[in-house]
């Protein structure tokens, strides 16, 4: 018995130093995934603090609750398993689902970029989170609808970076990114939606460090927000871009990606900085190209939503979605005293 029991101990503590040894594995493996879809989370963290945009300060928090389960939700629940399944049984088709994610980052930037160089603005109407619980939650529902996407993204391009491993390795691997980026990404989006409010409870301190700190996050948030808006929209269109050179170039089209390559060579030799340059050259040229490969989808597209029988209703739902983000900065730079 004793010896029964002495090799069942050697073998727990066998099973607990691989067990030590897969986490490991499975920590390293999720920081390469998720620093390969840094991107995307940054254009996930970017799009959501519009979506509470308007709302009273009460609600913010529960709104970006709601969205924050969605979000998980929608990793876990429905992507995930989704993934696995291909991986383990249609592989091949992982690099297509990944380009076709890649147009829909390069459409959504492009279009975001067209409408600013025409100067588009929304219609003044009342935000929908002020109509009623019942438009709240529409918008909580657009902003999960608009999550799924960028989930599917930051998941697939996770999978890719981990394709190697086995197939549960991939599914803790995948577990942790899904958690991890949610976590982050919606922190920061709590934290961005209530700066402003902190602010102006620190302006209500004796302190004159403390007032000053609070007029500066009042009247610093505005531009932040356009600084994060900023950035989302080139990192859809970096990502975008860069899924559709590295993609054109495993399906055997190498002419786009080797041109970047000897644009990328000029730099690589600089002392310090050379490898930054490069990267930067590579950047640009990924933006570029997601620029362009979204306009050529928004002609496509646009005529063909006008065309089709429910594109009205489509266009007149993104509407009560986009009026519902509208009128953040001046809510926020101009509160009412009354609330």
């Amino acid at each position: 018995m004793s010896g029964g029991l002495v090799a069942l101990l050697d073998d727990v503590a066998a099973l607990a130093r691989i067990a030590a040894a897969s986490v490991d594995d499975v920590a390293a493996g999720a920081a390469k995934a998720g620093v390969k879809a840094a991107g995307v989370v940054i254009d996930d963290a970017a799009v959501t603090p519009q979506y509470v945009s308007g709302a009273d300060p009460s609600r913010e928090l529960p709104m970006i609750k709601r969205i924050f389960w969605g979000s998980l939700r929608n990793k876990l629940v429905i992507i995930l398993p989704a993934l696995l399944l291909i991986s383990a049984f249609i592989p091949g088709i992982i690099p297509f689902i990944l380009m076709l994610g890649g147009t829909y980052l390069c459409y959504e930037g492009a279009e975001k970029v067209w409408h600013k160089l025409r100067g588009h603005h929304e219609a003044e109407t009342a935000p929908a989170v002020e109509r009623g619980p019942e438009a709240e939650a529409k918008v909580t529902k657009g902003a999960i609808t608009t999550d799924f996407i960028l989930s599917c993204e930051i998941m697939v391009i996770s999978m890719t970076e981990v394709a190697d491993e086995s197939l549960w390795a991939r599914a803790l691997i995948l577990i942790v990114v899904a958690f991890a980026i949610t976590v982050i990404v919606y922190g920061a989006v709590a934290l961005i939606v209530k700066m402003d409010d902190i602010g102006l409870h620190l302006t209500t301190k004796d302190s004159a460090g403390s007032k000053r700190l609070g007029e500066l996050l009042v009247k610093g948030m505005p531009a932040v927000l356009t600084a994060i808006t900023f950035v989302g929209t080139i990192a859809m269109l970096w990502v975008g871009g860069h899924i559709m050179l590295q993609g054109v170039y495993d399906l055997g089209w190498h002419a786009p990606y080797d041109l970047v390559h000897v644009l990328e060579h000029p730099f690589v030799g600089i002392p310090v900085a050379g490898g930054f340059l490069a990267w930067l050259v590579n950047t640009l040229c990924s933006a570029i190209l997601g620029l362009a490969w979204g306009l050529v989808v928004m002609a496509i597209v646009h005529p063909l939503m006008k065309a089709l029988p429910f594109g009205k209703k489509g266009e007149h739902e993104e509407g009560d979605v986009r009026a519902a983000i509208s009128g953040y900065r001046s809510k926020k730079q101009d509160p009412d005293p009354v609330s």
